[in-house]
């Protein structure tokens, strides 16, 4: 199995960072195959043209660091997208990748029929999302960017480790029970395939 995981914060070492680190290493030794991508290092990266120009093949037309991510988006089993919420929502470097998933959309509507695409062949995806307020709808926008990504890839939305009032940077680490929620998430991944 292989499961990837996506840091979508622009500050490393921050709390979702931290969470997701937890994650793919009980995965890592539950026996899964790990790739990372850092949306912060990705540093030639447009947002989605909508150009139309993978509508024909499936494929992005535009030649930047995506092509570096598209490969391991397809070979992932299992995929986990962790980010701090910017105005109800994930960051503009991870949100970028999640646009440019479109070519996948466009690819999944050129192979599965209407029918074929109320199902999902290609794995699960997952949310690890760290806000600093309390709102009660702080992961609204999150939860619909993160299914709906999911969606492109042809992976069906598992759920989500939602951390409410963690700020400081490291802080998540004094939450014993977030910590163990990531822990707990990295070997279901594994056990449930």
């Amino acid at each position: 199995m292989k499961v990837l995981g996506i840091y979508g914060s622009p500050r490393k070492g921050g709390n979702s960072d931290i969470l997701l680190d937890e994650t793919l290493g009980a995965a890592e030794r539950a026996g899964a195959g790990i790739d990372r991508i850092y949306c912060r290092k990705l540093k030639k990266l447009s947002g989605c043209l909508e150009c139309g120009g993978c509508d024909e093949t499936g494929k992005c037309v535009v030649d930047d660091d995506m092509t570096e991510v598209y490969p391991l988006l397809e070979a992932a089993d299992a995929i986990v997208l962790a980010a701090p919420i910017f105005f109800y929502n994930i960051p503009a470097q991870a949100k970028a990748l999640v646009d440019r998933s479109q070519a996948c959309w466009a690819a999944r509507l050129l192979n599965k029929t209407k029918e074929e695409r109320k199902y999902f062949d290609s794995g699960k995806g997952w949310l690890i999302g760290v806000g600093a307020s309390k709102g009660a709808n702080l992961f609204a926008g999150t939860e619909l960017t993160a299914k709906y990504f999911y969606d492109a890839m042809d992976m069906s939305y598992e759920g989500a480790i939602l951390v409410w009032g963690v700020e400081s940077k490291g802080s998540v680490k004094d939450h014993a029970d977030y910590m163990q929620e990531a822990l707990d998430l990295g070997r279901k991944i594994v056990t449930d395939g």
